[in-house]
């Protein structure tokens, strides 16, 4: 089975609408279905930091990466959950707008930072956090992507942030990552009773299609108290309306981005027949596993995530 690394930045430049809690609440249900998952926190709240349950610490960010001062295996950290690490964030990165407006290599800044990990291929996803503005450090987190995941709320204004985050995806597609894709937009904070939110919905489906996911993540007391505890939705109440939307919602996004495919084998033609089989054909790519039927489902045993930053086991 190889494994191919994807970074898909989640963005919007609206703040509110859910993007941290997509963050830590996809990659902990990632993690749970034994995909090796790494956040790269770029907002300087850090609050992707703290719903994975840890502290912010000065020097262990993505920021002394880009100065060059840290290899970027120094500020990998393990969570307390298997198959999960991140790269914390701290106040430092606040001024990376001014800092690195000027250098040569302000848009290909965080693509070559991440660039060893993801040629080492230790990860199935590296999600990146962006900040909720449109500066140097979001377009270089486009840069650096392979997708844009956009979460949005279900309200009036939601097709204006999306046509000013999807025009930025085109005009570096066009000029520096010709690959960058929008790789969807997910609802969050969803009211299924307010009639506005069905239309929007509806809205939204009809322009941009199947670039919509199925799945909704509703308004939730359990998912806004997770960020509190430092845990994520899909662990502290697994059972929850919005632990489950999100777990769903990790299900297709896995079937929209495999990362997992079968090796093609050849088989030895055999030497005890006169007429010997065919070799086999290579297989075809396979996306990941269906969605089971239920949590009983046995899956395969999980993957060591990294040499440099084994995580710790399940607390």
């Amino acid at each position: 089975m190889e494994r191919r690394t994807k970074i898909i930045a989640i963005a919007n430049q609206k703040g509110g609408v859910g993007k941290t809690t997509t963050v830590v609440n996809l990659a902990a249900a990632l993690s749970a279905r034994k995909r090796a998952v790494l956040v790269v926190d770029l907002d300087p709240q850090a609050h992707a930091t703290l719903g994975l349950g840890l502290e912010k610490q000065q020097g262990v960010s993505l920021y002394p990466v880009l100065l060059g001062e840290k290899p970027i295996e120094d500020v990998i950290q393990p969570t307390k959950w298997n198959n999960l690490n991140v790269i914390p964030s701290e106040v430092d990165l606040a001024g990376a707008e001014l800092e690195f407006g000027a250098r040569e290599d302000r848009l290909e800044m965080i693509r070559n930072a991440l660039a060893p990990v993801r040629d080492a291929g230790a990860f199935d996803y590296i999600i990146l956090d962006c900040p909720p503005s449109l500066g140097i450090v979001m377009t270089s987190s486009l840069v650096a992507s392979d997708g844009v995941l956009i979460p949005i709320q279900a309200e009036f204004l939601a097709m204006d942030g999306l046509a000013l985050i999807t025009g930025s995806i085109e005009r570096i597609r066009q000029s520096v990552n010709p690959s960058l894709d929008l790789n969807g937009i997910v609802f969050t904070m969803v009211n299924s009773q307010a009639k506005l939110t069905h239309d929007v919905m509806e809205e939204v489906r009809n322009h941009f299609g199947d670039k919509v996911y199925e799945t909704a993540i509703p308004r939730n007391v359990r998912v806004s108290e997770a960020p509190s505890m430092g845990t994520p939705v899909v662990f502290l109440d697994p059972r929850s309306k919005g632990a489950e939307s999100y777990k769903a919602f990790a299900w297709e996004f896995m079937a929209k981005n495999p990362t997992r495919f079968d090796v093609p084998q050849r088989v030895a033609e055999p030497v005890s027949t006169p007429a010997a089989a065919p070799a086999v054909a290579p297989q075809t790519e396979t996306a990941v596993e269906a969605a089971p039927q239920s949590e009983t489902v046995s899956e395969p045993q999980p993957e060591t995530v990294s040499q440099d930053a084994q995580p710790r086991q399940e607390a």
